[in-house]
């Protein structure tokens, strides 16, 4: 079978947010698969925020795009032709050739996925990378106890949301940031949140924080960085256990980004601070499958997309991350799904 690609290529390295200009849309021909390979239609593709890292020419946990070349992450496809014996015409896959319409990528790339009764964008969301980030900086790193309070930035995002219902489901009290009144609305009503804090209206972070958890913080789950992480360590309980998961307030930064003001409070509050990087979890897959198609069954969590439609607007998608436009996961829907 022939066919000619359309692929989003990084054009040029972007300084501050990325705009239309640092990316192209180009068109080529696909070889047929080979032994051991798979050729497959996109129908949907995830864009994230550590991307924005892999635009910048550094070493880093993962190699960095290069210009001239597609970008790459989160896609769900549909076999088109295989030439490898774990796969057939028709089968539904998660893999990480997104940015792209088609591609021809490794079988032992792809993982056959069930959408019978979860849609199957869910597994670039809820039961994709997202939600074992969640699952893995929660049950690995913090390991909440019934009572206490956990607080979680970006409580509306792709992570955040998986996280606060977890921690929910675990008995602890959760706090979280958004900004919108639409987010903290699905963050209370549906998400079952205790308090959620617009840090874009409230004139001082620290002191909303510190209203929304009189007894202090034993948990952090940090997706954002900056001035949230500083009002977290200042109300940051003894003993507390800081996850950071993410620093989206930073990525578009320049040089002079103000650093962290209060740091000395995790040593003398004998905080743990840890980074994770989700890859470093991928043990934890079958039970992170196990426990959360549960919960979805059982109606313990819920979920809410952002979709735009098209290939074409997913530099749009993925700039809209930084604008705060999406509620739960940011998803590309391409045009011939």
């Amino acid at each position: 079978m022939t066919v000619t690609a359309r692929e989003i290529h990084l054009r040029s390295r972007p300084e501050g947010l990325p705009s239309r200009e640092n990316f192209e849309m180009v068109e080529r021909p696909l070889e047929a698969p080979k032994e051991g390979q798979i050729l497959l239609r996109n129908l949907w593709m995830s864009v994230d925020p550590y991307m924005r890292g892999r635009m910048v020419d550094r070493k880093s946990y993962i190699p960095p795009f290069q210009l001239g070349e597609a970008l790459e992450g989160g896609a769900i496809g549909r076999v088109l032709e295989s030439r490898d014996t774990r796969f057939q015409a028709g089968d539904l896959v998660s893999h990480f050739a997104g940015w792209r319409d088609h591609a021809v990528i490794a079988g032992e790339g792809a993982r056959k996925i069930e959408a019978d009764t979860i849609p199957a964008q869910a597994y670039l969301g809820v039961l994709g990378m997202p939600g074992l980030t969640a699952y893995a900086g929660l049950t690995r790193i913090a390991a909440p106890k019934p009572g206490e309070t956990i607080f979680v930035s970006a409580a509306a995002g792709a992570v955040g949301a998986v996280v606060c219902q977890m921690a929910r489901i675990s008995g602890c009290r959760v706090v979280g940031s958004a900004g919108s009144q639409d987010k903290i609305d699905w963050l209370l009503q549906e998400a079952g949140v205790d308090a959620v804090i617009n840090y874009k209206t409230v004139p001082n972070l620290q002191t909303a924080l510190a209203k929304a958890c009189p007894d202090g913080i034993d948990i952090y789950f940090d997706n954002v960085g900056g001035y949230h992480l500083d009002a977290a360590l200042a109300l940051a309980n003894e003993g507390a256990r800081f996850v950071l998961c993410g620093m989206i307030a930073q990525y578009n930064a320049g040089p002079d980004l103000p650093g962290v003001r209060n740091l000395f409070q995790a040593v003398a509050k004998r905080i743990k601070l840890q980074g994770m990087i989700v890859r470093d979890h991928f043990d934890l897959l079958p039970d992170f499958t196990r426990e959360m198609s549960q919960w979805i069954a059982d109606g313990q969590i819920t979920w809410r997309e952002t979709v735009v439609n098209g290939l074409e607007n997913a530099p749009e998608a993925f700039t809209g991350l930084f604008r705060g436009e999406n509620t739960g996961k940011m998803l590309v829907r391409l045009d011939d799904s």
